[in-house]
């Protein structure tokens, strides 16, 4: 009877691996086409008949990006930016929740609404007035103009993911810890961390990715000092006006490209039980 039931299942089954195949193909192939332009000679790049493999590739594009004296404190900066993001708004949020799930306080439900409706307003209708207020600060020209922002627009999501872990977490064992003497600090520090870290996990990859691929504040809030600046930005030495260097975009746009891959593979485990807890919540 099993065996009749398994094969009954066989035809769905097989159709939707045959859709996240080809999702799969479709996501995977710009990414294709982005390493296959660096190793790609000059030649064959600019043609205006562009093959989809390389007979000869060629690693002179890769030579050029790193022959460029800026790019390795490029990537140093990305690497300040980005990881200042992702440790700052991992322990805001993990607060956040703890708060906005155990306390009951006055506007907690406007709170969580706001919170969603955050992200629906785009970047690009707030740069001008962050870039007055950075300036009023004294930041612009800096990385720390780049930080502030990014905290800001993750926070929304990085609070109201681990919601569920924190709402997952028995009373019982919070009243237990304080029965056996421990402080509410140390409670949050050894007990509930631990159990809402993969949720803080599955979003510091989402904070980590948007600080790091970020072009608008970075070009935006850093104008004249070269000097205090991210990846992205390292792209437009290769965008000449009359002629503009495809093989250094595509080469730079692959070494930007490697510690994302990197960040998630390191933590793709704890990234998918994060994202199964919130689905569940």
């Amino acid at each position: 009877m099993n065996l009749v039931r398994g094969f009954g299942r066989r035809p769905g089954r097989s159709i939707t691996e045959g859709v996240a195949l080809v999702v799969a193909v479709l996501v995977a192939f710009p990414l294709y086409c982005m390493v296959l332009g660096a190793f790609e000679p000059a030649g064959e790049i600019e043609s205006d008949r562009p093959g989809q493999w390389t007979l000869s590739p060629s690693p002179e594009s890769f030579r050029r990006v790193f022959g460029q004296q800026e790019f390795g404190r490029y990537f140093v900066d990305s690497w300040v930016v980005a990881g200042s993001v992702v440790i700052v708004s991992a322990l805001s949020a993990f607060l956040a929740a703890t708060a906005v799930t155990r306390f009951r306080f006055r506007f907690r439900t406007t709170l969580l609404i706001m919170f969603l409706a955050a992200p629906m307003v785009p970047l690009e209708a707030l740069a001008i007035s962050l870039f007055f207020q950075l300036r009023d600060f004294g930041l612009l020209n800096t990385l720390g103009s780049l930080i502030p922002p990014h905290i800001a627009f993750s926070l929304p999501f990085a609070i109201w993911m681990p919601r569920g872990f924190v709402k997952g977490v028995p009373e019982a064992l919070e009243e237990a810890a304080y029965t056996d003497g421990a402080s509410r600090s140390r409670f949050l520090r050894q007990i509930l961390f631990p159990l809402v870290l993969p949720g803080l996990v599955a979003t510091s990859v989402f904070s980590f990715i948007s600080a790091w691929n970020d072009f608008l504040f970075a070009k935006s809030f850093i104008i004249s000092d070269t000097s205090q600046s991210t990846l992205p930005m390292a792209l437009l030495v290769f965008f000449k006006p009359d002629d503009p260097d495809w093989g250094g975009v595509t080469a730079a746009s692959t070494v930007m490209t490697i510690p994302v891959l990197v960040f998630f593979v390191l933590v793709q485990r704890r990234l998918v039980s994060g994202l199964g807890g919130a689905v569940k919540d």
